[in-house]
């Protein structure tokens, strides 16, 4: 049986949103599992003491919002199931590609590791910030808890980038 087309003035019902949130909450899950595998290589690529260490800290991050969302996992009486996140993790893969040039620097292989870092983490405060929003619709204040947590984290880890390349440039 077929349903009539939504009518673009109503909202997604609860059944909807929780669908959405937890599709891009695979994404996202993909995406950082990704992170944790490729990240300590760029740690080790880097030549700035400072950017090595915030990749190492975003390293042992992740790891925490990964927990943080098993916890949503749980919470939401869900599971996570692998869903594509190629244009995420694209751009971890443009990171490697972009310093892999041995014609420039290291201090300009270091300036691509940030601008690459600088991106994922907006790329992670934006999904972060609509998914605590999707969530709060649901009246879900422990998930919201967990998701500003780590809203928070990528925050500071943004901040921290900008610092790192104010300081080197």
């Amino acid at each position: 049986m077929n349903t009539p087309p939504r009518n673009p003035n109503t909202k997604p019902d609860p059944q909807e949103l929780k669908h959405f949130f937890i599709s891009h909450l695979n994404r996202i899950f993909c995406a950082k599992s990704q992170l944790v595998e490729k990240l300590p290589e760029l740690s080790t690529r880097s030549h700035f003491l400072d950017l090595k260490q915030a990749i190492d800290e975003t390293v042992e991050i992740v790891n925490n919002q990964m927990g943080r969302m098993k916890q949503i996992y749980i919470l939401l009486d869900a599971w996570y199931q692998p869903e594509s996140c190629v244009g995420l993790t694209g751009i971890l893969d443009e990171a490697f590609q972009s310093i892999g040039n041995p014609h420039e620097s290291a201090p300009l292989r270091d300036l691509s590791i940030l601008f690459y870092m600088q991106n994922i983490e907006s790329i992670e405060i934006a999904s972060f910030k609509t998914l605590m929003k999707v969530i709060e619709k649901l009246d879900e204040p422990e998930v919201t808890q967990l998701l500003l947590e780590s809203y928070d984290e990528a925050r500071e880890d943004k901040i921290l980038l900008n610092q790192i390349i104010e300081h080197y440039l």
